[in-house]
């Protein structure tokens, strides 16, 4: 409570030292905690990409509030059960050089994807595509290898242009969408710039690490808005600011404690249960997390139409991780020592720490890890980690648990980071995608879920809620539960929309 009290002190004291005139600039500057990586649509898996991908590329298909599949750049109709023919609306966007987005673009879209050589990270997804054929301009087939009827649901992947893709052109730090906004610069890591293509309002993103920086930035008019990633005493502290405006959304952003499966002391279930035992995740909710932020038990939220409804069996329970830890072999003389990687966010090296505190009561040792961003995620793909905690954003279909916990699913070829192997998950997975009734894949997917919650391949932490804090003179500006900034293509700043 004292560093608290310190952090807030701090920030009455800087902004009564610094001048409050704002820079002159018609920019919305968006601050963020962690940069993008990828604009590159094919490549791009951290969230701040993918969501600013949204904002730059157009995607076949997108999701309801209830989290099924509706029409984005196309429509669609079944042929068969193991054909769909989509047909794109009649005015798609137009790429930056200006040509226009044709069925031909899709298909070299998702043809570049599904090629072994190129390792794109979405490939383990759309592997039940066999075949894509451009009928013409504006309808192109999907010819699958089996029966799916969540597959729309499964191309929201960005367009790139076809002539992109002819020259194996990487749009990393180039991106070339037809989205409602335009690349405009990336002059450094830290400031990337876009603009909205309808009227030019520009969107400045600022990686600004640091949160009290964040914060002082906002306060002092360097930047417009910011997003999550705050610790809650800063939220509640900007909360009594009369010149800006705070507000929530239910998240269902899935936070979670990623296992190595690999590691000879967390392959034993002993060890995966007194580890969950060990960690209070309702005071951590309480003190570190914004306001509607709830407990999870895995993935998937419980009003997702394939999640399960269950209280989560691991209670906050020292005593018993205690118990669990001797009975695999752990003492006080022989103590069981793991180590935790972070990344070098203020807000995710104190939960990690509050975590280290709480195993070490129950008797395990923990050591943390803070390393810059990139090289962290780096190390989590390449599964040079023993733990670590991030978060699923914008999950809406259940095949994520193919792309996550499947056994062949160990990237490049999906996101199985933990080398996690379990026969009866890899069973049940094969038999939901060869469901084609939707009421039975609903019946796999439960039994899944709840085989998960029970092995342990992640320890489930929470579904963060949302949270934006913008400046008063912002309008138009809509949380998603996904955390997604599709809230700036109706932002204006000052006056009307």
């Amino acid at each position: 409570m004292n560093m608290v009290v310190r952090v807030i002190g701090c920030l009455f004291w800087l902004t009564t030292l610094v001048s409050c005139s704002q820079p002159d600039s018609q920019s919305i500057r968006f601050g963020l905690a962690s940069a993008a990586i990828s604009l590159d649509p094919r490549y791009a898996t951290d969230a701040s990409s993918v969501r600013i991908n949204r904002l730059l590329y157009q995607r076949m298909v997108d999701f309801d509030d209830q989290y099924r599949p509706i029409p984005s750049l196309a429509s669609w109709k079944k042929i068969s059960n193991k054909h769909y023919r989509f047909t794109l609306t009649s005015e798609p966007g137009n790429f930056i050089g200006g040509q226009q987005l044709r069925a031909s673009d899709v298909k070299a879209t998702y043809d570049f994807i599904l090629n072994k050589k190129n390792v794109s990270p979405h490939r383990g997804s759309l592997s039940k595509i066999i075949r894509i054929d451009v009928i013409d301009d504006k309808t192109i087939d999907f010819i699958l290898s089996h029966p799916d009827p969540l597959f729309p649901g499964y191309l929201v992947i960005g367009i790139v242009p076809e002539s992109v893709v002819k020259k194996h052109i990487r749009l990393d730090k180039k991106p070339q969408g037809s989205g409602s906004f335009r690349f405009v610069d990336w002059p450094g890591q830290d400031r990337l710039i876009i603009e909205r293509r309808r009227d030019k309002q520009r969107i400045e993103f600022l990686h600004v690490q640091d949160p009290t920086v964040r914060v002082l930035k906002l306060i002092r008019g360097e930047v417009d808005i910011i997003q999550n990633d705050l610790p809650v005493e800063l939220v509640r502290f900007l909360e009594t600011k009369p010149s800006l405006r705070t507000e929530y959304l239910e998240g269902s952003n899935f936070t979670y404690l990623g296992l190595n499966m690999q590691h000879p002391d967390l392959k034993k279930h002993a060890v995966r249960q007194a580890i969950a035992h060990a960690i209070d995740r309702a005071k951590l909710v309480r003190y570190m997390m914004s306001a509607k932020t709830k407990l999870a038990t895995g993935l998937l939220p419980p009003y997702h139409w394939a999640g399960i409804k269950t209280t989560n069996p691991y209670d906050y329970n020292p005593a018993k991780a205690r118990h669990l830890l001797a009975s695999a072999g752990y003492t006080k003389l022989n103590p069981l020592t793991l180590e935790y990687k972070t990344s070098g966010d203020p807000l995710q090296i104190r939960i990690a720490t509050i975590i280290q505190q709480q195993l070490k009561d129950a008797g395990i040792q923990l050591t943390l890890r803070s390393l810059d961003w990139a090289t962290v995620y780096g190390d989590i793909k390449s599964g040079r980690f023993q733990l670590y905690s991030l978060s699923w954003v914008g999950i809406k279909l259940p095949d994520i648990f193919r792309y996550v916990f499947y056994s062949k699913s160990v990237p490049p070829a999906g996101a199985n980071r933990g080398r996690y192997n379990n026969v009866e998950v890899d069973r049940l997975l094969d038999l939901a995608e060869q469901e084609y009734n939707i009421q039975g894949r609903i019946q796999y997917y439960r039994k899944l879920q709840n085989l998960l919650l029970q092995d342990l391949p992640y320890v489930p932490l929470w579904y963060k809620a949302n949270v934006a804090i913008m400046a008063s003179d912002l309008k138009g500006y809509r949380l998603a539960k996904d955390g997604n900034y599709d809230g700036l293509e109706l932002i204006s700043k000052g006056g009307s929309l």
